[in-house]
């Protein structure tokens, strides 16, 4: 399974980007997907996960009611629409994925993810 990301970019504060993340070698329908986070100096965080088709999301406080999750298990890809961007969101961007036990299965933004991508840059400007 290998999963790469695009849609990153420079933004003003306030505007809006929606990443995307491909995977390729497996069908995505029995895996979790998760974007997470890591800027200059910081750890890595967690910013949301979706499970199967079922749609069970879930989203770090920060990013609640602004960035939205959401899978095309025809098209292999994940996306995390991220709305009125701030400063503070600057950071790389990365894409994984771990296989689910069973199709109800929620995700879970804690546990060891199997597969990554290489991330993409998104850089909010005040």
């Amino acid at each position: 399974l290998q999963l790469v990301e695009s849609g990153g970019g420079l933004v003003q504060a306030g505007g809006s980007l929606r990443l995307s993340c491909i995977a390729s070698g497996v069908n995505l329908d029995f895996y979790a997907i998760g974007w997470f986070r890591q800027a200059p100096g910081k750890e890595r965080e967690g910013v949301s996960c979706i499970g199967t088709s079922f749609g069970y999301t879930h989203y770090a406080e920060s990013v609640k009611g602004r960035f939205t999750i959401s899978r095309d298990n025809a098209r292999n890809t994940a996306y995390l629409q991220m709305n009125n961007l701030k400063p503070e969101d600057t950071a790389v961007y990365v894409c994984a994925a771990y296989r689910l036990d069973n199709l109800f299965q929620a995700c879970n933004m804690t546990r060891l993810y199997d597969y990554w991508g290489q991330g993409t840059q998104v850089t909010v400007s005040s």
